[in-house]
């Protein structure tokens, strides 16, 4: 995987091969990079990155300026390696937290801008993801939810949804909270 904005722009990380985890394609980071920095002032955002793998995403939010990026996995191979990335290049802004990320959507009570899922693409509770984030309230107004997940799963019909996005086999479901 590399990086491909920012200030670590072309930096390229190999995550050890042991690790559980399909890391979103360039491609596909790469739109959806162009959607949110267009939509959004990084320096004044917060991100929510469940289900964080190899920090992909978390990398790249960092290395674009973003203001704090809480990265949430179980796994602890997953954990030890974002946090060796995070010391090696300085990325203070990134917290790592291990922990099951639907235990931590149904405690965790701060909202964010944008919080990203890229969880396995068999689990089966893949549509509780925007349930709970409506539910408890953790986008700000004007923040988005993006889940990734297989171009066969289909999320529109849960609360917010607003769009998807296909890329190949995976898709970008984006929600909004809801206006009341």
């Amino acid at each position: 995987m590399r990086i491909i904005g920012g200030r670590l722009k072309g930096t390229r990380f190999n995550a050890p091969e042991s690790l559980p985890v399909r890391p979103t394609t360039d491609m596909a980071k790469e739109a959806l990079f162009n959607i949110l920095y267009n939509t959004y002032d990084f320096d004044g955002c917060d991100v929510l990155d469940l289900f964080c793998g190899t920090g992909n995403i978390s990398f790249e939010f960092a290395s674009r300026g973003i203001r704090k990026v809480t990265a949430v996995d179980k796994h602890p191979g997953c954990v030890y390696w974002v946090k060796s990335v995070i010391q090696k290049y300085g990325l203070e802004q990134i917290e790592v937290q291990k922990a099951d990320v639907f235990k931590f959507l149904e405690h965790h009570k701060a909202p964010y801008q944008i919080i990203f899922a890229d969880p396995p693409y068999d689990l089966p509770t893949i549509p509780l993801i925007p349930e709970l984030v409506m539910r408890n309230n953790l986008l700000t107004d004007n923040g988005m939810l993006i889940v990734e997940h297989p171009s066969l799963l289909k999320l529109n019909n849960l609360p917010g949804y607003t769009e998807i996005r296909r890329y190949g086999n995976s898709s970008f479901s984006f929600f909004e909270k809801p206006k009341l």
